[in-house]
């Protein structure tokens, strides 16, 4: 169950007592933020040159990059596993709110592509799973609309939904506070490889 009534509610619950000492350690952080951006640009020019000497390669790339659906979740975990975050003092630096509930509804009904899921008034709606945020923005019978591509492959619709401070390419965990439902019902539609999936397999 949500713990809070409103988005305005939690983040002012959430920034109450909040420290705010400037954080320490910048020259650090500076070393390494420089050491993996130089890492991205050399692992950069490598890809460009074997391109250029190997005919192969090059249509190997062409094929999974221009005429597939780019996996930004996978490219996120893997860049995390074997180089590490960008910013090593991410948690000293973010001040993200901390939700992490679980996804709740009452029932669900079949709408357009997804299914009309009825939440209740005021719903802080959550992330199912972890993933990348490809899509904010208006769709066509849907209204307001987030999309996250899950870690799994699966892009997940969110519509009908007052949200967040989100952006575009924001990596967010399973849980986090993704808005609130403007009525007492949003939308969902979960997709892959464009073509839409039955909702029923994927909502407890």
């Amino acid at each position: 169950m949500n713990e809070y009534k409103s988005v305005a509610k939690f983040k002012k619950k959430h920034h109450q007592g909040t420290n705010s000492k400037i954080p320490i350690g910048w020259k650090k952080f500076f070393i390494h933020f420089v050491s993996r951006v130089l890492i991205v640009v050399i692992l950069f020019l490598i890809t460009l040159i074997v391109m250029k000497v190997n005919p192969k390669f090059k249509t190997w790339v062409t094929e999974n990059v221009y005429h597939t659906s780019f996996q930004f979740a996978e490219v996120k975990q893997f860049y995390n596993k074997y180089i590490g975050s960008v910013l090593p003092f991410g948690d000293q630096l973010d001040d993200k709110p901390v939700f992490q509930e679980q996804f709740t509804y009452q029932e669900a009904n079949v709408y357009l592509d997804g299914a009309s899921v009825k939440v209740g008034k005021n719903y802080l709606v959550p992330s199912l799973e972890s993933g990348i945020v490809v899509y904010i923005g208006e769709k066509e019978g849907y209204g307001n609309t987030l999309v996250v591509q899950q870690v799994n492959g699966i892009d997940v619709w969110y519509a009908n939904v007052q949200l967040v401070d989100l952006k575009l390419y924001d990596y967010i965990e399973k849980g986090t506070l993704l808005g609130e439902a403007k009525e007492e019902n949003i939308y969902l539609v979960f997709q892959k490889d464009g073509k839409f999936l039955d909702y029923k397999d994927y909502l407890a």
